[in-house]
């Protein structure tokens, strides 16, 4: 007799909690059902390309950029004039070097045509870091600014539609972000 009586006990301390879960539940159901109709499923889109060409930091980081390679540029140029003018030496004068003279030659136009050749691959890849290290903090802005603004408008993504990644756009679901990026970034349109 104990057992029911126990057990009639227990339900009865059990339903409030029962019954808090139950609308726990069903807030939780009433707000997902809200959640489109206040924000909507969304996303924007933009050209990164399109902005970043716009930004001072980004134009200076070119600039900056132009130059240093005009002075890589520079001293290949210096290098293989080098070059040439060693190797029409040798070809005008290897009738008159003895043996070991011209073993000689052959062995240094060797080496600075393997030090040119060298120096051609390590700037190539040296300019590309600068190139991007230069960029670095105009990027970053951007990409705060694209997550700013797609933070304030609620939306999912922002796809970045260079390279025509993005060939339709259902006007109920995406919107252009290209003018709200620029307005974040403080740039006039034009």
């Amino acid at each position: 007799m104990k057992t029911p009586l126990i057990l009639s006990l227990s339900l009865l301390l059990l339903l409030p909690a029962g019954m808090a879960a139950q609308e726990t539940v069903q807030q939780d159901a009433e707000m997902a059902q809200e959640a489109p109709s206040a924000h909507p499923l969304r996303f924007g889109y933009a050209s990164y390309k399109a902005i970043l060409s716009q930004m001072t930091e980004y134009a200076q980081a070119k600039k900056d950029f132009e130059a240093l390679k005009a002075k890589y540029d520079a001293e290949a140029t210096r290098s293989e004039e080098e070059f040439q003018r060693k190797f029409a030496e040798f070809i005008q004068g290897q009738k008159d070097f003895p043996a070991s003279i011209m073993q000689k030659r052959q062995a240094e136009l060797q080496e600075l045509m393997e030090k040119s050749i060298s120096f051609r691959q390590q700037s190539r890849e040296l300019l590309r870091k600068a190139e991007a290290d230069m960029q670095a903090p105009a990027r970053q802005r951007l990409n705060k600014a694209i997550a700013e603004v797609g933070t304030e408008h609620h939306l999912l993504f922002v796809l970045n539609t260079d390279g025509e990644a993005l060939p339709f756009v259902h006007p109920d679901f995406g919107i252009d972000v290209t003018t709200l990026i620029l307005t974040q970034l403080g740039i006039p349109q034009q």
